[in-house]
């Protein structure tokens, strides 16, 4: 065994040791965070790997950067078959040990070389870009001067990789110009038949040299990838392919909760001899050791792309709140505390705690759950539900809200509704419409089609209430046997839970599910994407299984089955008409041509806004929003997306949701566009192109 060839195993030795201790010293950092299982079948969350990670899926809504970003990862996947090679070559002494593939051989060595020139190219425009084009989303408080550093050392070390792959080709045609193996269509045009280079003479120095360049930059890249924001290259398969496969809007429901609710409706005595249960960790997460596994790992993960903080409608109004920080803090706060609970275990203090130094309550109480970061994140990162469990904890374990939800959360255990209404008015809005209740039809022995949900805005909000009116006669109109619970309905619990008060909402929905299946309900329209959400993901974690329909979708069929006529003189005909993607049907569920459809059917004319479907841009009410004054800004976010509304030159913004009814209707007042601009649910533009009486 020669000289190189023990320097050479005893180095990659040495690497290999350095880089598992470090991964060793991670999983370690595991241990000390909560539990989490994984639901959804192996085959879908393959796919969705193979898709989002290999495939670069995400990456190419933005396709010059997707595509460049895709022909780095593609080449590094590539030019690992010979990386591996080189690495057996060195530990048993081979020389080129794959060769025996034949054809296939020629595919690797050729791809490898076509790979090495394209990552290169990608890599001085990566570079280009951030110091000469310097684009809006590399900057923010959060990014420190360390971070461009890191990223120009990867890119460089990238580049020499490649360049040194190209060398070592090179160097191996000079020596071998007759009995070479493979194909290498870069390496030739440098290298004549007789093994002549263009510029170097020395072959067997080019080829040893590039060697130990390359496989040296291999196994230090290896090394520094844990330490860097490009640990992603290592974590964002498995990050990927523990994707929560459920609707994004979906929020857990709190074990924990949910039995403190049962014991305290239902105790059970504790049998002599018994032990009692001890008391159940913190609720939601203020430190390190209170995040569960998947969001460590989505920390270790993250980026810092930015692609999350650019489209955050709190971030662009100039709010507080940076998706990428939140992880970027996570991810400090793990390297500061972590240390200390792996020597001395979960008693460790340091007197600090993630919430309140190292994120503050400012930058999660302006979140609007809107799930744009979630959308946009190529690596799959769930941003919401990490701060809604920080929410979670400022409620339920501090006692601290802002003032206006505290008296939302009085307003839904006193009265039912998130406002200061009394229960009794919730049939107001029927009025001269003869409405059944579910309670009215049973003692008939009747049995209705539908539960019409009417929701809170539904029933109090005088505003819409035309809408609810209007849908009601839709339903009339098709010949839908419906009814509603009238004084029995109740606020879903949704503005709570979204608002940190998972205790109040399981509170409100498992009284709801009873009254539910106390009726045999088996089918809910609503058309709250709020109450559709949470009844359709969230109402089965506690028992209400039903089939929830966003009154979006009923519309839409109705209008394809025929059961509602557009009339031949509809007096929406050709007018310019502009939809607003509402967050918890668009994004949240993935409801984004139904509305459109029946628009359409309409014979409207159509005008998108700039950002729609899954790009479109939040009202600003959503995650509790609607019930607080919104956080410091330099606008509001209903201003700026009644903004982009405006510049279509619509007449009429179309929306499916109370909230983003009451939002954008405040922004085209702020505008003073009310003669220009009416904002309109689409039950109201289906009855008024129906003539209904409403």
């Amino acid at each position: 065994m020669g000289i190189e060839r023990i320097l050479f195993i005893a180095f990659t030795a040495l690497a290999f040791g350095f880089f598992f201790y470090t991964i060793y010293k991670l999983v370690k950092q595991f241990k000390f965070t909560r539990s989490k299982s994984i639901k959804g079948d192996v085959l879908e969350r393959t796919i969705i790997t193979l898709k989002v990670a290999f495939g670069q899926t995400k990456m190419f809504k933005r396709p010059v950067a997707g595509i460049l970003h895709a022909l780095v990862w593609w080449g590094f996947l590539v030019i690992t078959v010979g990386t591996l090679e080189m690495i057996i070559d060195g530990l048993a002494g081979t020389t080129r040990f794959l060769q025996f593939s034949g054809k296939a051989y020629a595919i690797v060595t050729a791809s490898g070389e076509i790979f090495g020139v394209l990552v290169i190219l990608a890599s001085f425009l990566f570079l280009f870009r951030r110091y000469i084009i310097k684009p809006k989303r590399f900057t923010g408080k959060e990014m420190k001067p360390s971070a461009r550093l890191d990223a120009t050392a990867i890119l460089s070390m990238i580049i020499l990789l490649m360049v040194s792959l190209l060398g070592m080709n090179q160097g191996y045609l000079m020596l071998h110009p007759e009995t070479y193996v493979g194909y290498f269509p870069i390496g030739s045009l440098f290298v004549n038949d007789a093994g002549e280079h263009l510029f170097i003479s020395n072959g067997h120095l080019m080829e040893k040299a590039n060697w130990w360049i390359h496989i040296v930059l291999v196994l230090f890249f290896l090394n520094y990838l844990p330490y860097s924001k490009h640990f992603h290259v290592i974590l964002a398969v498995p990050n990927v392919f523990f994707t929560r496969l459920e609707p994004y809007a979906k929020m857990d429901t709190m074990e924990s909760i949910t039995r403190e609710i049962k014991l305290m409706t239902n105790p059970e005595p504790v049998p002599e001899g018994g032990v009692v249960e001890t008391a159940p960790p913190r609720f939601g997460v203020k430190d390190v050791e209170d995040v569960s596994w998947k969001t460590l790992m989505d920390a270790n993960t993250c980026t810092e792309c930015g692609r999350c903080t650019e489209v955050c409608p709190a971030n662009i109004t100039g709010k507080q709140l940076s998706p990428r920080k939140l992880f970027i803090d996570l991810r400090a706060r793990s390297k500061d505390k972590m240390p200390g609970l792996i020597e001395e275990g979960m008693s460790f203090s340091d007197n600090k705690s993630l919430v309140g130094d190292y994120i503050t309550t400012e930058e999660l109480w302006a979140c609007t759950a809107c799930m744009a970061c979630i959308e946009e994140c190529p690596v799959n990162i769930d941003h919401v539900p990490f701060i809604m469990d920080m929410r979670r904890n400022l409620v339920m374990e501090e006692s601290s809200a802002p003032p206006e939800l505290n008296n939302m959360f009085s307003n839904i255990e006193n009265n039912g509704a998130p406002w200061q209404f009394s229960a009794s008015d919730r049939m107001k809005w029927t009025e001269g419409m003869d409405i059944p209740t579910m309670a009215e039809m049973v003692s008939r022995g009747e049995t209705p089609e539908i539960l019409f949900w009417v929701g809170c805005a539904g029933a109090f909000d005088d505003r819409y209430k035309s809408v609810t009116r209007s849908f009601a006669a839709i339903l009339k109109e098709a010949g839908i046997k419906f009814a509603v619970l009238g004084t029995e309905e109740s606020c879903t619990g949704d503005p709570a839970k979204r608002a940190g008060n998972e205790y109040l909402y399981q509170m409100q929905a498992m009284q709801n599910i009873e009254l539910l299946n106390k009726y045999d309900v088996k089918k809910v329209v609503t058309a709250c994407p709020h109450c559709f959400n949470v009844m359709k993901n969230e109402y089965p974690d506690l028992g209400g299984n039903y089939e929830v329909i966003h009154h979006s979708v009923l519309l839409e069929e109705l209008m394809a089955e025929g059961k509602i006529g557009i009339k031949e003189d509809n007096p929406l005909k050709k007018t310019k008409i502009t939809y607003h993607d509402s967050c918890y049907i668009g994004r949240g569920n993935g409801i984004y041509e139904a509305p459109r459809n029946v628009l359409k059917g309409l014979q409207v004319e159509l005008k998108e806004m700039e950002k729609n479907r899954h790009k479109g841009m939040c009202c600003g009410a959503g995650g509790a929003q609607m019930f607080k004054e919104e956080e410091k800004g330099h606008t509001q976010v209903n201003i700026k997306r009644t903004e982009e509304a405006l510049e279509t030159g619509a007449e009429i913004v179309a929306s499916a949701c109370p909230f983003c009814m009451t939002m954008m209707t405040d922004g085209v007042k702020h505008h003073n566009k009310e003669a220009e601009m009416k904002v309109l649910d689409l039950a109201e533009l289906v009855a008024e192109a129906n003539g209904l009486d409403r």
